[in-house]
């Protein structure tokens, strides 16, 4: 078991340094300083992951259903009893708040417990008529690299739709925030879960993407993360065609429409796009408002967004931490710098704060020229960009006019108009006078350049799936 401050590998059910003994920083994105360092794997180390893997893959998969979805019930309340801790841990590692933190792990308990709860009925053979059936059987073992945004729901939305298919994990745990993966696996090895069935690795990202997807071993590919390195695994990936679940970037379009009860939506934008420093593929970061609120809106959004507390991410009165790291704060610089270069205008924030940490303010850009790079390149930031529409169809033709499409979201009360812009918008999930996070029975995924496949729900199991028709039967048996 990994201690406070070096976490280590885990292997066949052991807990382990890597091979070669070598250590990756873990920095406090609040102090810039190191607060623990985590194992890095060697070749020999991956080796021995896909054979372990591989090993557990039989029995694992031939495990009665209702077992495995025992395992993950049970791993689910071992994990709620360490969040206060956890929640700590992760604060420190990656920079949000101790209530962002709390409400992250709460949502994986949520998503290890619902893919417990619904194992048995979704590895059952599906009847399709006389004779005639759908056996569902896992696929094999997973790859599933996770990022340091949202570790600990995007960890469970990949290992838990798997454990439940009966498929053995390879985890390769973010660096930047290794207590996260350690905890969940540590949870799922105290409720019982087979030697070598979850495999838990960390070290250079490259290295270790490219190690595990040439190897025949390997089935599946789950991704979360950008697009250019989504688009390096998926072609990775291709050469022994492991399927592949890619859930990428984002750049959410937020439509306000005449109509819109502002007093619900400024809210609702603010502290969905704030969150986490607004470092989700998920947040809102473009707002087309209709010209007759344009003013108004902008005027509280900009006022909303100032009175935003930033500060230390373990006191209770913040309500926004850090960025992650210096790379954030280096897009952001760049990203501000090119729009107003181009003649934006800066309502708020556009410049880091002083001091110690990696702190960007929230930042309102408007009058942005439409070949801005912050219009077309994921911000994964605190920055808002806002602008007027005076139709609909412009609003429309605006908010698709990007390559990504994972989420839209707006804000109208008119029936006629709900139905053209939730017809009309290219993403995979559309919010009506609503943001917030994914729940653990739905399933989603991205369009055009925000990946492909599912995770979530029903979906998100069977993407871990082969669906065997069997035709001809006597019998169901």
């Amino acid at each position: 078991m990994s201690d406070a401050r070096s976490h280590e590998l885990f292997i066949n059910g052991k807990w382990r340094a890597g091979g070669s003994r070598a250590t990756l920083p873990v920095i406090n994105p609040a102090t810039e300083k190191v607060l623990a360092s985590v194992a890095s794997a060697t070749v020999s180390d991956l080796d021995e992951t896909l054979a372990s893997a591989e090993c557990s893959r039989k029995a694992w998969s031939s495990r009665p259903a209702k077992e495995r979805a025992e395992i993950l019930v049970a791993a689910a309340r071992i994990l709620a009893t360490k969040i206060e801790a956890a929640a700590r841990e992760l604060s420190a590692e990656q920079g949000k708040t101790i209530a962002e933190a709390t409400g992250e792990y709460a949502r994986a308990v949520e998503t290890l417990e619902w893919n417990g709860r619904h194992a048995e009925e979704l590895s059952a053979p599906i009847p399709m008529g006389p004779n005639r059936m759908i056996v569902p059987e896992p696929l094999g073992v997973v790859a599933a690299f996770t990022p340091w945004n949202y570790p600990a729901v995007l960890i469970a939305r990949k290992l838990a739709p798997a454990l439940a298919a009966g498929c053995p994990v390879i985890l390769k745990g973010a660096e930047e925030t290794p207590s996260v993966a350690v905890h969940i696996v540590e949870s799922l090895h105290e409720a019982g879960i087979p030697e070598g069935v979850v495999n838990l690795v960390f070290g250079v990202p490259v290295h270790i993407s490219r190690h595990l997807l040439s190897s025949p071993i390997v089935k599946v590919l789950t991704f979360t993360g950008s697009t250019a390195v989504g688009k390096q695994l998926a072609t990775l990936a291709a050469n022994n065609l492991q399927r592949c679940i890619l859930e990428l970037g984002g750049h959410s379009p937020v439509v306000v429409c005449e109509d819109a009860d502002l007093a619900k939506a400024i809210p609702a934008i603010s502290e969905y796009k704030f969150e986490c420093a607004g470092q989700s593929c998920n947040a809102p970061s473009r707002i087309l408002v209709a010209r007759s609120l344009y003013e108004q809106f902008l005027s509280r959004m900009t006022e909303a967004a100032r009175k935003i507390r930033i500060g230390q991410p373990d006191d209770p009165a913040t309500e926004m931490g850090p960025m992650a790291n210096a790379r954030r704060i280096e897009a952001m610089q760049r990203l501000t710098k090119d729009a107003v270069d181009r003649g934006a205008r800066i309502e708020t924030g556009g410049t880091r704060l002083d001091g110690p940490g990696f702190y960007w303010p929230p930042t309102i850009l408007t009058g942005v020229p439409k070949d801005a790079r912050v219009l077309h390149e994921e911000p994964f930031g605190p920055i808002l960009t806002v602008a007027p529409f005076d139709t609909l169809e412009e609003a429309i033709e605006e908010a698709n006019a990007t390559e990504y499409g994972l989420a839209a979201y707006f804000f109208t009360d008119a029936a006629d108009t709900q139905r053209k812009l939730t017809n009309s918008l290219s993403a995979g999930a559309v919010s009506v006078n609503y943001l917030k996070g994914v729940s653990a029975d739905a399933p989603y995924g991205g369009i055009k350049q925000s990946g492909y496949g599912y995770e979530g729900g029903e979906q998100g199991v069977r993407s871990f799936q082969i669906l065997k028709m069997v035709n001809g039967l006597s019998s169901f048996g």
